[in-house]
């Protein structure tokens, strides 16, 4: 009885006992909690990295992952930050104005070469089952996310043949407005999503594939809320009420995710978690609007803004803690994931969170701040596997109702589109 008695009060004070934790007990409490959960990370552009920095540049088999790689990413990290399944972002840069669908594909192909190398590590996944199939089996899952609507070169026959290839989400616009949507980015055109734009939504559903709000408009993300039949995601997003960048997400979109079901996975991207970074970094994006990243003319303009301001402030656990915070707090903790958008360079990340062994640190920063291992576990990986759940349930229904679509662009906007 006495314990009973006291139960509510013991409940009440356990976030201000975990908050007491030292910083080596939060460790090791993250630790074990991703050893027994699920962590999916959102976005990872490893096939990029083999694709530029590879030596020589596109080669899988030397650019090797049982072995400590010069960038962020490798094997043994991805084990030790406790990886256990991760969406490879087959990203294109719209900046490169011609070649889009031949350099899909080639990256396609990277990532499914890279993941077939390793099958002791790595395994193919397609569903959400798939995902809980690799864990089984002590694999990390390994899933193909498109950065970058441009690659359809606005056809829905492109967009089911990536879908064919693995792709299972895909970012709607990367920095460059579309045809059919405008990108944060880029310069509005559309205010919006264009008939086509909406009809690239509705194909998406139909697929089983999640639409990905990150790099859009807050007026296409309005409008591809209205059009989905099926939960969105930000794969790789931070909050625009901590951080006014572009590319975050407004709270009056974060009040919507949870009518819809979606989720933001957050970023650790310098600029988009930290106001000192993203000031710092405004007059060299400026500087570097309209250049693909990595081409020869980007590197030089970085290097010289470099030469000219000094190294950039570093962001911090904290703050994307803070972001994290903020997100639960307006959309909830259903809606909320992670995202680390390691992308070769562990000099431009977030100090202490330079590669992907350092997913635990982030943990233990929560835990340090009171959440408990349910939410902890939602936030890993739980919110990400019910998204996917749903948008392959919505599939199935839509599959029974509509034949794959056949619109044009010519036909649903109306003047002809290059």
């Amino acid at each position: 009885m006495r314990a009973a008695k006291f139960a509510p009060l013991l409940s009440a004070c356990l976030p201000i006992l975990l908050a007491a934790q030292t910083p080596e007990a939060d460790l090791r409490h993250a630790k074990a909690l991703l050893h027994s959960s699920l962590l999916v990370d959102g976005h990872n552009d490893l096939p990029w990295v083999i694709r530029e920095s590879g030596k020589p540049p596109m080669d899988v088999e030397a650019y090797d992952l049982r072995h400590k790689t010069s960038g962020d990413t490798d094997l043994a990290r991805l084990r030790a930050g406790g990886v256990g399944a991760q969406f490879w972002s087959v990203y294109v840069p719209g900046e490169i104005t011609t070649g889009y669908a031949k350099t899909q594909l080639e990256q396609l192909d990277i990532a499914l070469r890279m993941v077939a190398k390793y099958p002791e590590a790595l395994q193919l996944a397609l569903t959400a089952t798939d995902i809980e199939r690799a864990r089984r089996h002590h694999r990390i899952a390994s899933l193909l996310g498109m950065e970058g609507g441009h690659v359809l070169e606005n056809s829905l026959g492109a967009l089911r043949a990536y879908y064919d290839l693995g792709a299972r989400y895909m970012t709607l616009t990367h920095n460059v407005t579309l045809d059919w949507a405008d990108a944060a980015l880029g310069t509005p055109r559309h205010h919006g999503l264009t008939p086509f734009g909406k009809a690239v939504v509705h194909e998406m559903n139909r697929l089983g594939m999640m639409v990905d709000l990150s790099h859009v408009s807050p007026d296409v993300m309005r409008d591809a809320l209205d059009a989905t039949e099926a939960p969105v995601i930000f794969s790789h997003s931070c909050a625009r009420a901590i951080v006014d960048h572009p590319r975050n997400v407004p709270d009056e979109i974060l009040k919507r995710l949870p009518r819809n079901g979606g989720l933001v996975m957050v970023t650790f991207i310098p600029s988009f978690v930290s106001k000192a970074v993203m000031d710092w970094d405004a007059p060299m994006n400026k500087s570097l609007a309209g250049l693909a990243i990595g081409s020869s003319e980007f590197e030089a303009r970085k290097q010289a803004y470099l030469a000219t301001h000094g190294p950039s402030p570093r962001a911090t656990i904290r703050q994307v803690a803070d972001h994290i915070d903020h997100m639960r707090e307006v959309a909830g903790i259903d809606h909320v994931g992670i995202a680390g958008d390691y992308y070769g360079d562990p000099a431009g990340t977030v100090q202490g969170l330079e590669d992907v062994s350092c997913y635990p640190s982030l943990f233990a920063e929560l835990i340090h701040r009171g959440w408990r291992d349910p939410d902890l576990r939602k936030l890993a990986g739980g919110n990400l596997l019910r998204v996917m759940r749903q948008v392959e349930a919505s599939a199935r229904r839509i599959q029974l109702e509509r034949k794959p679509s056949i619109a044009t662009i010519q036909e649903l906007d109306g003047a002809k589109k290059d």
